[in-house]
């Protein structure tokens, strides 16, 4: 690994770019924190008067554009070298502003709430105040599962209480658990982490796959009551805070916050059971790709095709990005060739940078993409996928003034997905070579049962297990344990399960942030939908459209402009004809 000074400067970000200085931020740091008591003064004001209203949105709106470069700076820094003192220190004062801040405006949507609905009306006539009315809307229509002023003081009460079942599970998992040492890919010793637990999965030796998943889940299922003492306490909090605002369930309440239709969540699950036969398909290539006679849970991961014979300098993959998004328009491909030249990316890993990729977009400025490349053909997709979220912040922020260009959680898997299926398509126009067709082809499916498959399962787990909880089922370990295994049973009928596999939902840290897997799976199953229509037809006008709303609509309403209407089965149905599509091509390659 080479020192961050031996990086040619091509390859790294420019800080720079956000401020000239250490002195420069310290002095807009200072500026933010003299915004304090102007936020403290709102309070009072919002119900007096529209321009009152339009004044106070206008306020907070400046301190936070204000305080965000100042926050950005302070994490990018961080990601760069996680030993950094400076950095570290800037990180906590902005950490401390930002809850100085939300302590400021605490007062800011109760007082917003407690405007009569004819009142609110009235002020929305008011032309300026048009810029704030989807943020408005949002905050009050909800206003129906508000409490009243002492309850909700109590609620918030609870907030850091809310965290411990997270803070437990993240404690326990990361610091105080110990995982066993396992066998190596010749047979020594090897020490076992969740970081390269999934390195042992893909192993082409058997014994090693079965080894670390034994010893990975073993250990699990070792503190299996203590798991689900823990996850049982975090879904009985879910419920009652649910209870106590008037939803009818824990997922009702999650996916309220978003204006997600509850009927989205259970459609995709339908969808997905009704595709089980080519996941079927699929573990049967899978297992004769392997040469085994049957396949194990853990024989999910070994990839069925080697890409050691392929390898990818970054500057190919730069190449092919470029060429893979063509469809997307002169615009899309110039910004993405700018962010090439002129350091929206910090390329190669250094001592102390954070692991894995992101893209972090700043407003007014332009996205920064973080990468560790390692000139594998993984490191390209994940290139294409980190510039799809650099894009919906670019066009997001170019159209949206800076109350309404963030995106949601909902939608932020669309476009770096979108990026991912236009690069498969890409390859797979111009490769010959059969192997490299069938590396592409793994890659992609493996993209379905992970991201759509599994995150699925999860989803179907984690409301089936909130659920039995309201109904007054105790949610045991052997509860538990007998609901995961069930649902393994469903989604991957002729794999062999292991009995350890029924302690996997243990090892699921996604279950402490409830009912938001599913985005995953629908955000796949939207940009493959969207790439798909894009590279058939060349028109990328309406998707290009959809990453220009940032968040001034909901959702749901958002996919639609993309043509994706996620209240219907059908974008999910043609997702699943597309994985059986590759199944059988990836079937005709292998034979």
């Amino acid at each position: 690994m080479r020192n961050r000074n031996e990086i040619p400067a091509e390859y790294k970000w420019k800080l720079t770019d956000l401020f000239e200085t250490p002195e420069d931020w310290e002095a807009q740091y200072k500026a933010s924190e003299a915004m304090l008591p102007t936020l403290a003064a709102l309070k009072g004001t919002l119900g007096t008067s529209a321009e009152s209203l339009y004044n106070a949105y206008e306020t907070v709106d400046r301190f936070w554009q204000t305080f965000e470069h100042v926050g950005d700076y302070a994490f990018l820094g961080k990601a760069l070298d996680g030993g950094d003192t400076a950095f570290l220190a800037r990180s906590e004062r902005v950490s401390a502003l930002s809850s100085k801040a939300a302590a400021a405006l605490s007062f800011f949507d109760p007082e917003l709430m407690a405007i009569p609905e004819d009142t609110l009306a009235g002020f929305l006539t008011y032309e300026p105040l048009q810029k704030y009315a989807h943020i408005i809307e949002d905050a009050t229509r909800l206003r129906t599962h508000v409490l009243d002023e002492k309850s909700e003081t109590i609620l918030a009460k609870f907030g850091g209480i809310r965290r411990t079942p997270s803070n437990t599970y993240n404690i326990f998992t990361n610091v105080e658990m110990k995982l066993p040492p396992v066998i190596g890919e010749n047979g020594e010793t090897a020490e076992l982490t969740a970081g390269n637990f999934r390195a042992f999965r893909e192993s082409p030796k058997k014994e090693v796959r079965d080894a670390a998943f034994k010893a990975m889940f073993g250990t699990y299922g070792s503190y299996i009551g203590t798991f689900a003492s823990i996850y049982g306490g975090a879904v009985k909090q879910d419920n009652l805070f649910a209870e106590l605002r008037g939803y009818e369930n824990a997922r009702a309440a999650s996916l309220a916050r978003s204006n997600v239709p509850e009927s989205v969540y259970d459609s995709l699950i339908t969808a997905i059971h009704s595709a089980i036969p080519a996941m079927e398909k699929y573990l049967d290539l899978r297992r004769r790709a392997l040469g085994l006679d049957s396949i194990d849970v853990y024989d999910l991961y070994t990839p069925m095709v080697k890409d050691t014979e392929w390898p990818m300098p970054y500057e190919e993959a730069k190449r092919l990005v470029l060429e893979a998004v063509k469809p997307l328009g002169g615009e899309y491909r110039d910004t993405i060739a700018r962010a090439y030249r002129e350091n929206w990316i910090d390329v190669y890993e250094t001592p102390g940078k954070e692991s894995g990729a992101f893209s972090s977009g700043v407003y007014g400025l332009h996205p920064f993409v973080k990468l560790n490349y390692a000139d594998t053909l993984d490191d390209a997709f994940t290139l294409a996928h980190e510039l799809g979220h650099s894009m919906h912040s670019y066009y997001s922020s170019k159209t949206q003034d800076f109350a309404n260009h963030g995106y949601h959680l909902v939608v932020a898997e669309v476009a770096s997905t979108v990026n991912e299926v236009l690069l498969t398509k890409y390859l797979l126009s111009v490769e010959t070579d059969p192997r490299r067709r069938a590396c592409v082809l793994n890659n992609f499916l493996e993209g379905f049962r992970t991201t759509v498959f599994r995150q699925t399962l999860f989803a179907e787990f984690e409301h089936k297990a909130h659920m039995a909880e309201a109904a007054g089922t105790p949610l045991t370990a052997d509860f538990l344990n007998g609901l995961y295994a069930d649902l393994e049973k469903t989604y991957y009928p002729n794999a062999a399960l292991r009995d350890e596999i029924k302690y996997e939902w243990a090892f699921i840290p996604h279950f402490y942030r409830s009912f938001y897997v599913y985005v995953y799976a629908t955000g796949f199953c939207s940009a493959v939908d969207i790439a798909s229509r894009v590279f058939e037809t060349g028109d990328a006008s309406a998707y290009l459209k959809f990453l220009s709303t940032g968040g001034s609509d909901y959702p749901v309403n958002e996919l639609k402009i993309a043509g994706v209407d996620l209240t219907k089965p059908d974008v999910v149905a043609s997702a699943m004809k597309e994985f059986e599509k590759t199944v059988d091509e990836l079937a005709e390659l292998l034979k």
